[in-house]
């Protein structure tokens, strides 16, 4: 009896596809997760990057942005992109980047501070902000939900980035409702 071993290789086969399924799921699970991440990226690159091209933006052009950024998650659902366009303008005086105006589907307050990477800060030799400095910023957030919520949460995951982007062709993205406040105006190229 000792020496039969005739149904050794099936409890083995029983022990171990349990755990390489568990695996192979979760190998499928943290992939796609990445995919998305990686998706999330892409998206507040393309935000703020198309935004940045303009001389002036209206809610016609915040919606085909918007509109053309969430393409670029297919074959994932668009649904879930929280996204959120804004303009920055750097007080030389306070170094500190106040919203000129934000669209989306979370807005930033007009005046409201929002804090930049120190190294985003233009300066001129002796150290000192130099004036009229707009950066765009793209805010985006994905709620990712897992195929199999058993390997991760089944709440889902929320995936974010924001990207930092000067205007390209200008000094600033002009919007139609001018900020109020102590913004100056955007300085003519």
């Amino acid at each position: 009896m000792r020496r039969d071993s005739r149904g050794t290789a099936a409890t083995e086969f029983a022990i171990i596809v349990p755990l390489m399924l568990v695996m192979l799921f979760g190998t499928i699970e943290v992939s796609s997760g990445v995919a998305v991440n990686r998706k999330v990226t892409l998206v507040a690159r393309t935000l703020s990057d198309l935004t940045s091209q303009s001389r002036g933006v209206n809610d016609a052009d915040v919606t085909n942005f918007l509109a053309a950024s969430y393409g670029i998650m297919w074959p994932y659902p668009s649904g879930p992109v929280q996204a959120t366009i804004s303009e920055l303008y750097i007080d030389p005086a306070t170094s500190v980047a106040r919203v000129q105006w934000s669209k989306g589907k979370a807005p930033r307050g007009t005046g409201s501070t929002v804090g930049i990477p120190s190294g985003l800060i233009a300066r001129d030799s002796s150290g000192k902000v130099l004036p009229n400095q707009y950066l765009i910023f793209s805010e985006v957030s994905y709620l990712y939900k897992p195929i199999l919520g058993y390997v991760m949460s089944k709440a889902g995951i929320t995936l974010s980035d924001a990207t930092y982007t000067r205007p390209r062709k200008f000094s600033c993205v002009t919007y139609p409702t001018p900020p109020s406040g102590n913004f100056p105006p955007c300085p003519t190229n």
